[in-house]
């Protein structure tokens, strides 16, 4: 079976799923979307990995895995999410150490918090992408930017719901701050590990550059 790899275009809280989140991954020479339902603790670790200028005080779970790998000389060298069950993916880390691979299981969010960290592959089989992908229209070079804006809101939203309220007012409610006022409240969001609104301030800062 043919591999295909996938990077990752962003994550956005599920509707479909109590405190979850969806992690939409893209086909890299292709147009399909594959969205993969993970939880808040792994999303934001993958969203801290994304996001380099965001240094947590203490190692997470994910950092601290990364540290030891590094301490005994361990790489993962890609990752393979290789089976769906019931809507479900699984995945493997190859790792690689003295020459010697291994083959280790891992839930699909943890094994690309992982990857994010080792700067290594993702992959997925062409029939899982078949199978569970979402095919997007690639934009033309004529389209209207704001047509293709519309149309990936479209599909994102019938696979992780539409924006709460709730979370709307929590964005809006930073737009009344000054750039340092938002840095000065990013860096005590860090240092409280609420990493959460740490990325909605980081989210207003981004779009004012």
């Amino acid at each position: 079976m043919s591999l295909v790899r996938l990077n990752i275009k962003g994550i956005s809280y599920s509707q479909t799923q109590n405190g979850a989140y969806a992690l939409i991954l893209n086909e890299v020479d292709g147009e399909r979307k594959l969205p993969i339902i993970i939880g808040a603790f792994e999303a934001q670790s993958i969203a801290i990995a994304l996001e380099k200028e965001i240094q947590p005080p203490r190692p997470l779970t994910h950092d601290l895995f990364k540290n030891f790998a590094d301490r005994f000389d361990i790489i993962i060298k890609q990752v393979i999410i290789h089976k769906l069950v019931d809507g479900v993916f699984y995945s493997s880390i190859i790792c690689e150490r003295e020459g010697i691979e291994e083959i280790i299981d891992a839930r699909t969010s943890d094994a690309i918090a992982l990857a994010l960290r080792f700067d290594a592959p993702i992959f997925t089989y062409k029939d899982i992408l078949d199978n569970a992908g979402v095919y997007l229209k690639a934009g033309s070079s004529e389209e209207k930017p704001s047509e293709v804006e519309k149309e990936d809101a479209l599909i994102e939203d019938l696979i992780i719901g539409e924006e709460t309220e709730t979370e709307k007012t929590a964005t809006d409610k930073f737009a009344k701050f000054s750039k340092k006022e938002l840095n000065t409240m990013l860096e005590k969001a860090v240092s409280d590990e609420d990493y959460e609104k740490a990325a909605r301030l980081r989210d207003e800062l981004s779009k004012r550059n």
